[in-house]
């Protein structure tokens, strides 16, 4: 049985060249936990992707921002070829000479004291979350196995067992019980409902400067400088979940440098890989991440040479500030430019910089029907809670060609 399935599905993948019949081979093979649009990407360069069928759309999605320079930026793509001829991996049994390197140069971009390598993003926020109860027991003094952390209504940080224990969407966590103790949600840009929940027993509070997957939500004027205030003030940590907002795509190098606001530690991932592969990290206060000895936490992928020289490529982009000032400025024109469709099939536009969320007017197309008539036109974009499009374009788009996506977004929702 094993060899016939090895066998069709070889003949099949080496017969499969049209898009129906990789879609077909993806049905049948991959596992359903993702709806992508049915489109088959076979190259890209820059915010452009061409399809088996060798037409091109335009990506304003930019991989949820992991592609925040673009696919096959040359320097990105330079830099891992180099390091691909020299060494990939070690583990972290021994020293690499891009390691160091690399934690120096990130911690020195963030403004932070030290740095925590991991890959995903999610295995980052696990990583924090472990760092976050360590602190507490060893430094705060919180009686064992009491430590708490507070999360935000709407957040997404990731799918492990631990974080759809904290999340409140019914899609995340059906059927994924019995869920990691531990965790208190409050509401989302409701500094009070944050004092209330503060105890001695809480370790941190996980939030989103900017919440992506709950459709591109910008907190309230000040929240995030309160948010502040009150770990200060109570000796709870502040832990920034920047996966998406970080890096660039904001116009600062991380979203909470908008409010002047610093946290204990950071969470970074996507963009950190150059959409190369997958980099993440924990950043912040040595005292803080000074509470991991050997032993205490690992992973042998984690900071490995091939990750940290891309990762290196990729702090040489943003130590320039051209990319942040790419995304302010195109932000400022993207965000005029969907603001003109409000009233005519959008209710409403959030974000900052290159993001953006759009809400789409009651009793018109859903967020997937607008997606597949975008996709139609050249254009890839991605609903989320059903109702709302992301727009997230690479760093490196121009004027002209937001211009174009936008007037491809009015004419699906304005046709006839």
């Amino acid at each position: 049985m094993t060899h016939s399935t090895t066998s069709t599905l070889a003949n099949g993948s080496a017969a499969a060249s049209t898009t129906a019949e990789l879609l077909a081979l993806d049905d049948q093979w991959c596992a359903h936990n993702y709806h992508p649009l049915p489109v088959v990407i076979a190259s890209a360069n820059g915010a452009w992707v061409t399809d088996v069928d060798g037409r091109r759309y335009l990506d304003m999605l930019a991989g949820y921002s992991a592609l925040n320079f673009g696919h096959r930026h040359p320097d990105l793509v330079a830099a891992a070829i180099d390091q691909l001829q020299r060494v990939t991996l070690t583990s972290r049994a021994f020293h690499h000479d891009q390691l160091g390197p690399f934690c120096a140069e990130l911690a020195e971009l963030t403004g932070t004291e030290m740095v925590l390598p991991m890959n995903s993003g999610a295995e980052a926020v696990e990583s924090a979350l472990k760092v976050a109860r360590k602190w507490a027991y060893r430094v705060k003094g919180v009686p064992e196995n009491r430590a708490q952390i507070v999360t935000a209504g709407g957040n997404f940080h990731g799918r492990t067992i631990s974080i759809v224990s904290f999340s409140d969407d019914p899609v995340a966590t059906t059927d994924y019980g019995p869920f990691t103790p531990g965790f208190v949600n409050v509401k989302y840009g409701d500094a009070q409902a944050l004092q209330a929940a503060i105890t001695d027993d809480t370790a941190a509070v996980l939030i989103e400067p900017i919440q992506g997957e709950a459709g591109v939500v910008v907190p309230p004027p000040g929240y995030l400088a309160q948010v502040r205030r009150i770990c200060t003030e109570h000796n709870v940590l502040l832990i920034a979940d920047e996966i998406q907002s970080g890096l660039g795509r904001t116009g600062r190098t991380l979203a909470l440098d908008h409010e002047g606001v610093r946290a204990d530690l950071y969470t970074l991932g996507k963009a950190l890989g150059g959409g190369i592969l997958p980099v993440s990290a924990v950043v912040g206060r040595r005292d803080v991440l000074g509470v991991l000895t050997p032993g205490t936490h690992g992973s042998t992928f984690g900071g490995n040479p091939l990750a940290a020289a891309v990762g290196r490529a990729v702090i040489r982009l943003l130590q320039t500030g051209e990319m942040q000032r790419r995304a302010t400025d195109l932000g400022q024109h993207l965000h005029s430019r969907l603001g003109e469709l409000v009233g005519r099939g959008v209710a409403e536009v959030r974000g900052r910089g290159l993001w953006a969320g759009v809400e789409l007017a009651p009793g018109g197309p859903t967020g997937r029907q607008v997606s597949e008539a975008m996709m139609a036109r050249g254009v890839l974009i991605k609903e989320t809670h059903e109702n709302t499009l992301r727009f997230a374009p690479p760093l490196v788009i121009t004027a002209a060609e937001i211009d174009s996506a936008v007037a491809d977004l009015d004419a699906v929702l304005n046709a006839g």
